[in-house]
Formats: C-alpha cells, sequence, structure tokens
C-alpha cells in the first residue's frame, strides 16, 4: 500500500518543514495537512513556498484535540500520520519536564486514540536519545538496544515510543517508528548547537562550550533524513523500527570549530578573526550524555537508503543558508519568548 494523503502533525517545525516540503516537491500524487499548534519553534515562514501548494493545507490546532484531529483524517480521508510533533530541547525539558509530558506523551497518546481503529498508518518520528549514552568503547546503539533515556525529553519520547507499539500490539494499529541522530539543516530554530553556533559566529558573539565539548554526537542532515522517512513510511516493515544515522561522529566541540573554519573562509571579519577565539566554556548541562552513536544498517540493507551528505559538505550548505535568510533570522531573534530563553539558559552559567 502506497500512502498518498498524509497527516503531517509539527509540521512547521525544522524536520517536519524540510519533510513537507521534500514530499511535495517530489511526489505530485502525495496531499498532506498540517497540524502545527505554532508554539515556540513552530513557523509558518519556514513554509511559504509551499502555502499556495494545491496539495498542501494547514490547520493550527493542538495534538490533543481529538475533535478537530477526527475531523481532519475523516475529512481529507488520510491514510497515514507522519508524527513530528514534540518538545525536543533536552535543556528545555530540565527546567520544565511537564511541558514535555504534555505534548510528547499525552499529545501522542490523543493521536493513537484518534488513529485507533481507523486503519491509519502511524509513523513515529523519534530519537537515538532513548538509548542512553554511550562510552568511547560501545558499540553504536541498534533497533534492539535496551531503552535507557536519561533527560525528561528523553523519556517522554522514550514514553511515546513505548505507546506506539502497545497500540499496535493491543489494537492493530499499523506503524513504524524512526530513531534519528542530531539533525541539521535549514530552520533549525537558534536553540540547537549548530544555529546557534552559526549565528553567534557570524555576529562576535561567544560561543558557548558546555563542559569540556567532547561530548559525541552522530550528524544527519536533515534532507537525508526526509528521505529516509518517506522510505520507512512507504517501504518499512509494519510493527518495526528503523535507526537513521548520518555517519559523521564528532566531539562537539570539533563541529563549533568547522564551523567557525568554514565562516572564517566566506565571511571574513577582521575584527573577530579566527572565530575560534569567540569559544567560551561554561557549566555543563545536567545529566549531559557523552556519545551518541547510530547504526543504520537495518534501513539501509532492507529499503536501500544511506545518507548523502559529509559533515563539511552538510555544513556548508547550513552556513550558505543562514547567510542568505536574514529576515527569517530577524524574525527569531524578535520574539520575547526566544529572547527570554536564551537569557534564562545561559546567563547563569559561569566561565570554566
Amino acid at each position: 500500500m502506497k500512502y498518498n494523503n498524509l497527516l503531517v502533525t509539527g509540521g512547521a517545525g525544522f524536520i517536519g518543514s524540510n519533510f513537507i516540503k521534500y514530499v511535495l516537491s517530489n511526489f505530485a500524487e502525495t496531499k498532506i495537512v498540517n497540524l502545527d499548534l505554532l508554539t515556540y519553534a513552530g513557523n509558518l515562514k519556514n513554509l511559504e513556498d509551499v502555502s499556495s501548494n494545491e496539495n498542501y493545507k494547514f490547520f493550527k490546532g493542538d495534538i490533543n484535540n481529538q475533535e478537530l484531529v477526527n475531523s481532519i483524517l475523516t475529512g481529507y480521508d488520510i491514510d497515514a500520520v507522519v508524527h513530528f510533533a514534540a518538545e525536543s530541547h533536552v535543556d528545555k525539558s530540565i527546567l520544565d519536564p511537564y511541558l514535555f509530558v504534555n505534548t510528547n506523551i499525552f499529545g501522542t497518546l490523543s493521536l493513537l486514540e484518534s488513529c485507533k481503529n481507523k486503519n491509519i498508518k502511524f509513523h513515529h518520528i523519534s530519537t537515538d536519545e532513548v538509548f542512553g549514552s554511550l562510552t568511547p568503547e560501545e558499540k553504536a546503539f541498534s533497533e534492539t538496544t535496551s531503552y535507557s533515556p536519561n533527560s525528561p525529553y528523553a523519556a517522554s519520547k522514550a514514553s511515546a515510543d513505548h505507546l506506539v507499539r502497545a497500540y499496535g500490539h493491543t489494537y492493530g494499529l499499523p506503524f513504524t517508528i524512526t530513531n534519528c541522530s542530531n539533525n541539521y539543516g535549514a530552520y533549525q530554530f537558534p536553540e540547537k548547537l549548530i544555529p546557534l553556533v552559526i549565528l553567534n559566529a557570524l555576529n562576535g558573539k561567544e560561543i558557548p562550550i558546555y563542559g569540556d565539548g567532547l561530548q559525541i554526537r552522530d550528524w544527519l542532515y536533515v534532507e537525508d533524513h526526509c528521505e529516509a522517512i518517506w522510505e520507512v513510511l512507504q517501504n518499512g516493515k509494519n510493527g518495526e523500527s528503523y535507526n537513521i544515522g548520518g555517519d559523521n561522529q564528532y566531539f562537539n566541540i570539533k563541529i563549533v570549530d568547522m564551523i567557525c573554519e568554514i565562516l572564517d573562509e566566506i565571511s571574513y571579519s577582521k575584527d573577530f578573526y579566527p572565530r575560534k577565539n569567540l569559544k567560551k566554556y561554561v557549566k555543563d548541562r545536567q545529566g549531559h550524555d557523552r556519545r551518541y552513536d547510530i547504526n543504520s544498517s537495518k534501513i539501509h540493507n532492507e529499503l536501500g537508503w544511506s545518507p548523502k551528505h559529509q559533515l563539511e559538505e552538510g555544513l556548508r550548505k547550513t552556513i550558505m543558508w543562514y547567510l542568505d535568510n536574514n529576515e527569517w533570522i530577524e524574525d527569531i531573534y524578535s520574539r520575547k519568548n526566544y529572547q527570554e530563553w536564551i537569557t534564562k539558559n545561559y546567563s547563569k552559567r559561569e566561565n570554566k
């Protein structure tokens, strides 16, 4: 079965908006309804270039509103839900875990209730953080790795994963789950590492480095992630989960240095050259996981997917996007809640 009438939740966010544009650009027969509450990181500017597409429809609303969700499922003959909607920043989850429980757990539960017994495919977007942290010597996470979440964010996503599986087993809901590594690319909200570093380095602001900066992450370019999600949605085995990684493992401090070097090359400034000098080591995040690494062999072997972008290529494309989209950046900077968050998260992190 091919799924051509999609409800995408959280489609105004970073990965969701990239997914919507990827699908509408490549699969003309597919129709998408985007449901997003437009909270902190939701931004319709991400989707301005598809807003008039006849195969695209937007609704502002809460995934916990079952009446609205049910009306969309019925009124638009939805055959698959692609569930992105989530609170996703670990630092925010440490300060406000209740928000993450409400959206990531109860929101997912509400959607599952709406889809139950309707033969609607449910594809759930999850994270590698549900597996916990690795030492440098340990093998990469696989689909059978035991769950061991270490932050309120990771715990809420792990809970959502379990709920999706439970609805598949108990009610026969057709589902797939993908657990991805750290994403980066165009339209990423500048609270996350890569856009925060790009914009601070571009503007000569201090670049905060948590702890010693030697945390290791696997970096996945967002367009590669979108292709993988589509493959799993259309061709993945029902009831299975698939890990999606970028095959790009680096220390966080190396990511910062690479961004600074690229910016020094393409946007030279004598006032703060080299930009590496902007780095400022600050107090580490509470419970900061040391290393994530993800084994993507299952999706490669079963569905033929592999990431196309190596890190430096993806970083250059991402940096150029931020250089070319100042209006989008200024809109984010002008938001009161964004400035309040930056102040709240960084003002009390003393120098190391």
